[in-house]
Order: C-alpha cells, then sequence, then structure tokens
C-alpha cells in the first residue's frame, strides 16, 4: 500500500481508536453530567466549575510542562535513540513527584486567597486545601500517561482512560445521591487516585528496563525537559487565566449560576464534541516529533491530519446543530436549555480549531518556546477581550459568538505564523475539502432560523446526508475504505 495512504490510515486509526474512546467517555459524561445537574443544579455545576478551573490554574504552572515534554522527549528517543528511553522515563517518575508535591504546597499556602478569589469569601478555603492533594494525584498519573503515549501504546492508554472514567462514575454518583453538593470535593479526590490507579497500573504492562536514578541525575537528565516544560507551563498558566478571568468576570457581572451554565456549555463543545482533538494530543503529537526535522514531511503530515480531522468532524457539527437542544437537554436538563445559542455558534468555531490546531503543533514539536509565549500572550488577551465584550453585550450567545471570532482569527494568525517561520502551507485540494466543510456547517447553522419547520427539518436533513456522503467519498479516495476495513477484521481474526 503507498505511504499516503499508509499516513492516512495511521491517522484515521488512531483517530476511531481515541474516537470509540470518547464515545463511551462521553456517555458516562452524560451519566455524570445529567445526574449531577438535577441534583446539584446549575450553582452546583458553578462550583466544580471554580473549583476545578482554580487547581488546573495552580497545577499547570507547578507541573512545569513536564507532561507534555516528556511525551516529546520519549518519542524522540523512540525514534531515534532506544538506549535512552530507560533513562528519560526513570527520570520522569522522579520528576512528577517533585512537580506535584509543589502543586500541593502552593494550594495549602494560597487556600484563602485562592477562596476570596473564586468566591468572594473564604468559605472554601478548607475545600481548597483538601483537594490540594489531587495535584500530585494527576501530576503522577500524567507521568505513567507521558510514557503511554510517548512510547505510542495507544490501546493501554485509551484502556487507562476509559476504565478510570467507568470506576470513577461508580464511586461517585452514589455520593453525589446522597450528599448533594457536599458531595464535590469528595469526587474530586476520589476521580483524581482513580486515574492515578489505571494510569499507573497500564505503564507497568510496558517492558521498560528498570535503572536506578539519582535526585541529582534526574534533574540533570531532565533540564532540558524542565527548559521547555517551564515555558509550556507559563504558556498553560496565561491560557487558564484568561479563562479563570474569564469565569470570575461572569461570576461578577452575572452570578455563579452563569459560571455553571458557561461551564456545562463549553464542557459540550471541548469533550463532546472535542474526539478530534483528543486524538491529537494523544497520537498525532508524537509522530509528529519523529519527523519534526523534515520540512516536507511536516507539511504532509500537517494537512493529512487537517484534512482527517475536517472530514469526521464536519458530519458531527450538522447533526450536533439539528438536535441541539435535544443533546442539551439529554446532557444536562431542561433548566439548561438557555445554553443552546451559545453552543450552537460556539460549534462553528470546531472547523477553524480542527486547522489552527494541526499547524499549532509544529510550534510545539520544533521547541520554539519563545515563540510560544508570544502566540499565547496575544491568543489569550484575545480570546478573553472578544468573550468579555460579547458576555457583556449578549450575555451567553454572545459567548458562542466571540469563541467562533476568536477561533477564526486564530486560524489566520497561525497560519501565517507557521507559513512565515517553518514554510507550512496546504494545497488546493485541502482547502476545497475546508471550504465545503465551512458550507455545510453554516448552512446547517442558518437552518436553525427558519419558522417553517417542515423546510427547517428537511433542509437540515439534507446536509447531514450530503455531508457524511462527502466525508465517505473523500475518505474514499484517500483510502479504499472497504479494502482497509477487511484487512483490519482480517488482523482481528
Amino acid at each position: 500500500m503507498p505511504k499516503q495512504n499508509n499516513d492516512y490510515i495511521s491517522i484515521l486509526k488512531s483517530t476511531s481508536l481515541f474516537g470509540v474512546v470518547q464515545v463511551f467517555s462521553i456517555l458516562i459524561s452524560i451519566i455524570r453530567s445529567k445526574v449531577i445537574a438535577i441534583w446539584i443544579g446549575p450553582i452546583g455545576i458553578g462550583v466544580i466549575g471554580l473549583l476545578n478551573s482554580t487547581i488546573g490554574l495552580i497545577g499547570e504552572f507547578t507541573k512545569l510542562g513536564i507532561d507534555t515534554t516528556a511525551v516529546r522527549d520519549i518519542a524522540y528517543a523512540k525514534s531515534n535513540d532506544r538506549e535512552r528511553i530507560p533513562i528519560v522515563v526513570s527520570s520522569l517518575r522522579k520528576i512528577v513527584w517533585f512537580t506535584g508535591l509543589l502543586g500541593v504546597i502552593v494550594t495549602l499556602i494560597s487556600s484563602p486567597l485562592l477562596s476570596k478569589l473564586a468566591f468572594g469569601n473564604y468559605d472554601y478555603t478548607l475545600a481548597f486545601v483538601l483537594i490540594s492533594t489531587t495535584l500530585l494525584f494527576k501530576q503522577l498519573s500524567s507521568g505513567q500517561l507521558a510514557i503511554l503515549q510517548g512510547l505510542k501504546k495507544l490501546r493501554f492508554l485509551a484502556k487507562a482512560n476509559l476504565i478510570a472514567n467507568f470506576i470513577g462514575l461508580l464511586i461517585t454518583l452514589p455520593l453525589y445521591y446522597y450528599f448533594r453538593i457536599d458531595a464535590i470535593v469528595p469526587s474530586i479526590i476520589i476521580i483524581s487516585i482513580v486515574n492515578l490507579f489505571f494510569s499507573w497500573w497500564y505503564s507497568r504492562q510496558i517492558k521498560i528496563k528498570s535503572i536506578k536514578v539519582s535526585n541529582r541525575e534526574a534533574l540533570s537528565e531532565g533540564r532540558q525537559m524542565l527548559k521547555l516544560g517551564f515555558m509550556l507551563s507559563l504558556r498553560g498558566l496565561i491560557s487558564l487565566a484568561a479563562l479563570y478571568a474569564l469565569q470570575i468576570f461572569i461570576s461578577r457581572f452575572g452570578s455563579v449560576t452563569q459560571v455553571g451554565f458557561y461551564t456545562a456549555g463549553f464542557v459540550i463543545l471541548n469533550s463532546y464534541v472535542g474526539l478530534i482533538f483528543n486524538a491529537m494530543r494523544t497520537d498525532y503529537f508524537p509522530r509528529l516529533m519523529t519527523i519534526i526535522d523534515d520540512e516536507v514531511k511536516v507539511r504532509n503530515i500537517v494537512m493529512k491530519q487537517s484534512l482527517i480531522a475536517l472530514l469526521i468532524v464536519t458530519p458531527i457539527i450538522v447533526l450536533f446543530l439539528t438536535l441541539a437542544p435535544t443533546v442539551v437537554e439529554v446532557l444536562y436538563s431542561e433548566e439548561f436549555l438557555v445554553i443552546v445559542g451559545m453552543v450552537s455558534w460556539g460549534i462553528l468555531a470546531t472547523v477553524f480549531k480542527c486547522v489552527s490546531w494541526s499547524m499549532g503543533y509544529v510550534i510545539l514539536a520544533k521547541g520554539d518556546s519563545g515563540l510560544f509565549i508570544k502566540t499565547a500572550v496575544l491568543f489569550n488577551i484575545l480570546l478573553f477581550s472578544i468573550s468579555a465584550i460579547g458576555y457583556s453585550y449578549y450575555g451567553l450567545v454572545g459567548l458562542g459568538v466571540g469563541f467562533l471570532i476568536y477561533y477564526i482569527l486564530h486560524f489566520l494568525i497561525v497560519k501565517f505564523i507557521t507559513y512565515k517561520t517553518y514554510n507550512l502551507y496546504f494545497n488546493k485540494e485541502f482547502y476545497f475539502v475546508f471550504f465545503m466543510s465551512i458550507l455545510f456547517c453554516f448552512i446547517a447553522f442558518f437552518a436553525i432560523f427558519l419558522e417553517q419547520i417542515v423546510l427547517k427539518y428537511s433542509l437540515m436533513i439534507l446536509v447531514i446526508l450530503i455531508s457524511t456522503i462527502f466525508t465517505i467519498l473523500q475518505l474514499n479516495k484517500r483510502i479504499n475504505i472497504i479494502e482497509t476495513f477487511k484487512d483490519f477484521k482480517n488482523r482481528k481474526n
């Protein structure tokens, strides 16, 4: 089979694998979100959002980007110097203890300030003290998952995520049933412990030569990881700070309930519709690392990843727009129908996000930390400004419109930067698919506003069918789908 087809098949297989995992994770999240929304309401969802955002802000800074740079170093070692894998892995397992404990200490010291900043009072000081432990558990877990990701043990990685989500659901639902809003903190802690256990279990299934590494040796080996990691951590901190500031803005000018609606809406946009981005994080980035020094190969793999992402996500967006009110009510409750306008506008951004993320990973793979920080500052100022203006004038719908405007600008700016810096560009074939994806999504979106019900849903169903056929034909043009499926079935047998 030609190399060209192999690349597309590899991308499609990894996307399908994590797509299946994402579907099951979504089903688990639907049950969790639906039940939690009924039992603790929008205020409870808002409390969860503020606690997780605050602790995430601390974690993003104290983890020093080690989870991402470790994947980069392990993937590079796997392709170029396999003898270094045990050294990198052993060093990583020591470093995550340091970064995890750092997160715990920072949170313990600043817990009163965090409560005051997030909620306007000191009532949640104890909550922050208790969930500080999750920073250690999460960092240890991310270290184990980085090993699986860097070595491309994708099935283990998928199982670790899926089983942990399921077990976490089984344990936390009874807590929410009996204790309602008081179950929030214990549930956050329990989920982090469950994730740690399964990440540890599956990482130990890999046979890696065991070597002893002293603390000094681990820090020496990890110096490069930490150097780039600090920049990544700073970038992540800037991103979380912008999102956190936006939540605080909504809380102050609206209410904690509005933060709950905002949180619920963007869980839909970033998680339920985000299966393609999960595949990018887990498979695309390590694969990009192995060819990052070859300009032509980088250009080809970025274009292919973008194409597959667009073809997969377009029918999903069209279907979502058709069923948006039903989806929101199923995921949460009738009370959350106020977010339908926000998510309908916001989901259009996914088309542009697919491409800009594919291009943006090149900057990360190149290790260009200076450019990373500059773009982080620019993009997050844009995101906060556009979102705050949108919310000020149009409320929740304004947040969705702002999200779309932001990702259009994000796409244009990243395209300009990567072209000028890395000579990254796409061909006419890509832009044809890109244009058609935008066309299908916007036709479905504008059909929402048709008052004649029969015409409205007839048009939406027609767009669903045409966009699905378009995706199948375009995939078959690059991959013989039937032949590929038969080959996969024969391997399974």
